[in-house]
């Protein structure tokens, strides 16, 4: 190494939380906790917390005066970089707080946007944040670039980078028409993916669960898929798609979709809809929970809720209660709004196997059994079943293929309508 070379670490932002609790006993401290982690991601470490107790937000400046004077004196003390606020601030919420504290004030969206445009790292995913992070920027954007530019480094500042974040209205608009244009290209190529994928229905299903519950490794396991697996909110965001062909020839392919966490900023939702929506268009979900976290209740929530937002209510559901590894006892586990529930452990591959059976018990409940001789003269049919169904059984007789073969029940009429005109013709 050159004497004039230096090797440096990024210094750590320090950042101060602030959350507003309305109503005793909510999840304010658990919030608060999950924004640490969501810190720790995103680069910073947080040297305080502070929670005020109110009957409802204040409306210019989030919380009030005197917690106002609380927060500076911490600044100062602590010689804090940034206060970061767990509810997303309004135009004025966010000037007014910042003119009163004298440091960089971001909110819990900025920090997730922050942490997203980070990971993200296919052109498709990189596009999505950006497009959330533009409509925030313009929805926020009060007096034009005098305040964006005292944004400085650090959270808040990554992705469109910094000549991006001095536009003024026009320019984030022009820019929002052209990431649009172009996602809507992606989207079209996903429809076509997706076309294809329904021309051969191997059944799909989509992997959804709180951010960190061990979806990943899941996936990895599975499929060997080699997807990041860390022990960190938001690991990994662009969705993988992998298939798994069981022992009895049976194939399944998984699609593994970006984390959900309380919170979860509408310019996200509405950005990564598209990615989102492949759980709408899957035969059955697979809910993924951390069975080690208090916190599990309402993660599982923060789930269903995110899934009635994307109007995906109409799915069968299979929880898996992951980390099970890691359980202290046997506590009860349950989801009354799943269909079904196993246990299992993604990191030791314990509960798989009956994991893989319920799905496939509930997948094959949608499917229509086909038992039938084949004559050797018809081999389109056993083409047309290896196709649209699976093979089971078959056997060699002398006036044909003997298959059993269960069949999507929207394909049925392929070979039972086939069957009919023989007789008739007969």
């Amino acid at each position: 190494m050159s004497e004039n070379m230096y090797v440096t670490e990024e210094e750590q932002e320090r950042i101060i939380l602030v959350g507003v609790a309305t109503a005793d006993g909510d999840d304010t401290e658990q919030s608060l906790d999950e924004l640490e982690e969501l810190g720790q991601t995103a680069g910073a470490v947080t040297v305080a917390k502070v929670i005020q107790n109110r009957e409802r937000f204040h409306p210019g400046t989030y919380i009030g005066k005197g917690k106002i004077e609380e927060v500076k004196q911490l600044v100062e003390e602590l010689q804090a970089d940034a206060v970061v606020c767990d509810d997303e601030l309004s135009p004025a919420q966010y000037h007014n707080l910042q003119d009163a504290l004298g440091v960089k004030v971001i909110d819990r969206t900025v920090m997730i946007l922050d942490i997203f445009a980070k990971r993200a790292s296919t052109s498709e995913g990189k596009l999505q944040v950006e497009l959330a992070q533009l409509r925030y920027r313009a929805s926020h954007l009060v007096g034009g670039r005098s305040e964006l530019s005292r944004l400085g480094g650090g959270i808040g500042t990554r992705g469109p980078g910094e000549q991006k974040l001095e536009m003024d209205r026009r320019l984030i608009k022009e820019r929002i028409t052209l990431v649009k244009r172009e996602l809507e290209q992606v989207k079209r190529t996903r429809e076509v993916t997706r076309k294809k994928r329904q021309e051969n229905p191997v059944p799909v299903v989509a992997i959804v669960g709180y951010t960190n519950a061990g979806k990943s490794t899941l996936l990895n396991h599975l499929t060997g898929a080699n997807v990041l697996s860390e022990n960190q909110l938001f690991a990994t965001l662009d969705p993988t798609t992998r298939k798994l062909e069981r022992e009895d020839g049976e194939e399944m392919l998984f699609t593994d979709t970006v984390g959900f966490i309380r919170k979860l900023p509408h310019h996200l939702i509405r950005a990564f809809r598209s990615t989102l929506e492949e759980a709408k268009y899957a035969d059955i979900i697979l809910h993924v929970v951390d069975s080690v976290n208090p916190d599990l209740e309402a993660q599982m929530h923060t789930v269903y809720e995110t899934l009635r937002r994307l109007e995906i209510g109409d799915k069968q559901i299979v929880t898996a209660f992951n980390k099970i590894d890691l359980l202290e006892g046997s506590p009860l586990l349950k989801d009354l709004q799943a269909d079904r529930t196993v246990r299992i452990s993604a990191r030791t591959g314990d509960g798989i196997e009956t994991m893989l059976d319920t799905l496939s018990e509930l997948l094959k409940a949608n499917q229509v059994l086909i038992e039938k001789v084949i004559p050797y003269s018809d081999g389109s049919q056993i083409n047309l079943l290896r196709k649209y169904g699976q093979i089971v059984e078959e056997e060699y007789e002398n006036e044909g293929t003997r298959v059993k073969a269960y069949v999507p029940g929207e394909y049925a009429y392929l070979f039972v309508e086939q069957k009919r005109e023989k007789e008739d013709w007969e």
